[in-house]
């Protein structure tokens, strides 16, 4: 096990991106794995979040610069700057509410235009919500595109801090 020090630069630090419509839940999961709580009444993101987490990749501790997109329409004019040098994003969903899987093929070229060499997780989140897309759906979509598929609750915390791991793993691979 590796033991953790944050401040510490003998960590390579990748940069991370989570993308997605608004109110997917990209900050809630944020908050979950940064705090461990959730927190019900979140403010809109206002352009980028930045945060950094160490995560250890059995046994390898890897930093993540993480960079919070704003989902909303009216911010796209100036998000693109942020993609720039990102090694792994996380294109989130919200499985209660189907048009926010339809907005992932936009979010993904809007990433590959800046950040080709990105690598892509898709997280349908909100899972303890009522569906509107089937987990057999996501999972399918996203492996037609080549894309790991992976499902989450900011709420419970079910598979949040496996999501950080998946970017992880995805930045420090090639």
């Amino acid at each position: 096990m590796v033991e953790f020090d944050p401040t510490q630069q003998r960590y390579p630090t990748y940069k991370v991106l989570l993308a997605g419509n608004g109110s997917v839940g990209k900050s809630s999961l944020l908050n979950r794995i940064m705090t461990g709580e959730f927190e019900r009444a979140r403010n809109l993101t206002v352009g980028v979040d930045l945060y950094t987490q160490v995560v250890d990749l059995n046994g390898r501790a890897v930093k993540l610069s993480i960079w919070d997109i704003a989902g909303q329409q009216r911010f796209a004019f100036f998000r693109r700057s942020f993609y720039r040098g990102a090694r792994a994003a996380a294109l989130v969903f919200d499985v209660s509410d189907a048009d926010t899987l339809h907005s992932l093929t936009l979010w993904r070229d809007e990433v590959y235009s800046i950040a080709p060499k990105a690598k892509v997780l898709i997280v349908g989140n909100k899972v303890d919500l009522p569906r509107q897309v089937s987990y057999w759906e996501a999972k399918a979509w996203a492996t037609a595109l080549g894309f790991p598929y992976l499902e989450t609750s900011a709420v419970t915390g079910q598979n949040v801090e496996r999501v950080f791991e998946g970017l992880g793993w995805l930045s420090s691979s090639g």
